[in-house]
């Protein structure tokens, strides 16, 4: 469900080779397997980081494919305003963890949220997700500011060898998917 100030967005799984082609930062190749208007952005270095981890990823554990980041597309417009997805399937313990990019074009018009609430709905879709987790980093206002307004709890701390220190946060999703409107 989303509301007036929310977009509506989808995210759009790719290919193993479009995963391979933004790895290697080959913008125009991942653009024509796509076949989305991909921007910049989604090789910049915030990015083809994940992008290089999804690529060997899907290969290596072809059942996270359907789950592992994907392009984040404004159903309205059809433009690429990011990338999100979970980390992988749904471990053992039915914990899914999620991450998120909003191209910087893009940011502060609700991108974020909508693919986090998008992602929620499909752990709570899933019987076999019970565990909801996005960690942000302490100095990711924005981030911060999106998990403050749902119902996230702050469960612990880790560090990413990537990005940090994070705090760990998480919200129960098992049996609770909400009624289509």
């Amino acid at each position: 469900m989303t509301d007036p100030v929310t977009p509506r967005v989808r995210i759009v799984q790719l290919s193993p080779e479009a995963l391979a082609a933004l790895a290697r930062g080959d913008l125009d190749t991942a653009t024509e397997l796509s076949g989305l208007p991909l921007t910049p952005y989604t090789v910049s270095e915030e990015r083809i980081g994940v992008w290089r981890r999804r690529a060997v990823q899907v290969v290596e554990a072809p059942e996270d494919q359907p789950w592992v980041t994907g392009v984040l597309v404004d159903d309205e417009t059809g433009e690429v305003v990011g990338g999100a997805g979970f980390h992988a399937a749904p471990d053992a313990n039915g914990m899914v963890e999620v991450g998120y990019g909003v191209d910087p074009a893009y940011r502060r018009r609700g991108y974020a949220r909508a693919a986090l609430l998008l992602m929620i709905d499909r752990a709570r879709s899933e019987p076999s997700a019970s565990v909801f987790r996005v960690t942000v980093s302490p100095d990711n206002a924005a981030s911060l500011g999106l998990v403050a307004q749902l119902p996230f709890v702050a469960v612990g701390e880790q560090w990413d060898d990537e990005d940090g220190l994070e705090t760990i946060f998480e919200l129960p999703v098992q049996g609770q998917r909400r009624a289509a409107t």
